[in-house]
């Protein structure tokens, strides 16, 4: 049985990263694999090139900023 692909790929981690918590990302031909930086021994994500792309354009649009924190005002 041969290696998993993500094994000899080479894995990108974003140069705004300051520490090993975050995620990196390896093109493969077929796939696209995402993991924890500071946990390679662990499971990866894997999605196809389509998924990828449409997970980027949405990530471009806002679609996955997280809420504005409610702030309420007390007093009087």
């Amino acid at each position: 049985m041969s290696e998993p692909e993500h094994v000899s790929l080479a894995w990108h981690k974003s140069s705004a990263s300051a520490s090993e918590n975050c995620v990196e990302v390896a093109f493969g031909r077929e796939s696209v694999y995402l993991r924890h930086s500071g946990r390679s021994h662990e499971p990866v994500l894997r999605f196809n090139h389509q998924e990828w792309t449409a997970f980027l354009a949405g990530a471009r649009n806002g679609e996955f900023n997280l809420p504005a924190p409610h702030i309420t005002h007390e007093g009087g």
